[in-house]
Parts: C-alpha cells; structure tokens; sequence
C-alpha cells in the first residue's frame, strides 16, 4: 500500500481546537466529515485520545495533506502529537468514505481516563 496522502483528524487538531494551526498549512481544500471505527476518550488532559481496535464509531474530518509537503507534514505532525514519545502513533485507518488516511492512536492506555462514548470531541 502506498503512503496515504489524506488525514482523519478527531480532536486538537481540527478547525477551531488549539492545534489546528499546526495541521492547516499542509491542508488542501476543506476536508470532509467521516467517521472511523473505534473508541474515543477524553484524557483529562484537554484533550483526546482514540484507539481504533475498538468496536464503536469516532467522528471528526478528513483532510488532504498537499503532496509536495506530505513529509514534512507528517514529520511535524508526529512531532505535535507526540508520537517521538510513544505518547501516540500513527496509524492507518479506513474511513466511512472508503479512503485509507492516516490518524493517530493512542500509545499510552493510562491517557484513556473517560470514554466519550458519542464518539465526538466537539461534544465533549
């Protein structure tokens, strides 16, 4: 499988959340809603954290990330989501659209202190 050029987002990263600053200058256009399968948790932290082994549905956007700064992207994106520190990893996930996108799962299951069982970040 080739390197997915798009990202589903489901917390701090999307449009209005505290890092979406990081992700929006490697977006192109405006993203779709989408959901994933698994389980969303709220870390206490402010902010979320997901496992997509999980039975259940995690709602957020789905993003393209521009080709010619997808590494730099994801390399970035690693760096602010923690995934250097074990925090959280990225994984591929298929969304309700069918596409492959890449998303980020938690690596720490201490982080998962509430299930926020409608799945959505915006609810919380």
């Amino acid at each position: 499988m080739s390197s997915p050029h798009l990202l589903f987002v489901y917390g701090t990263l999307r449009p209005g959340e505290v890092r979406w600053h990081h992700l929006e200058p490697f977006v192109v256009g405006e993203g779709v809603p989408a959901t994933v399968p698994g389980q969303l948790f709220d870390t206490g932290l402010e902010y979320p954290a997901a496992m997509f082994d999980r039975a259940g549905t995690i709602h957020g956007r789905v993003y393209q990330l521009a080709a010619a700064t997808l590494d730099a992207a994801l390399a970035h994106l690693d760096e602010v989501e923690g995934a250097v520190r074990g925090l959280y990893h990225r994984v591929v996930v298929g969304t309700s659209d069918g596409e492959q996108a890449w998303a980020y799962q938690c690596g720490d299951e201490r982080l998962l202190v509430r299930h926020l069982e409608h799945g959505d970040w915006m609810l919380r």
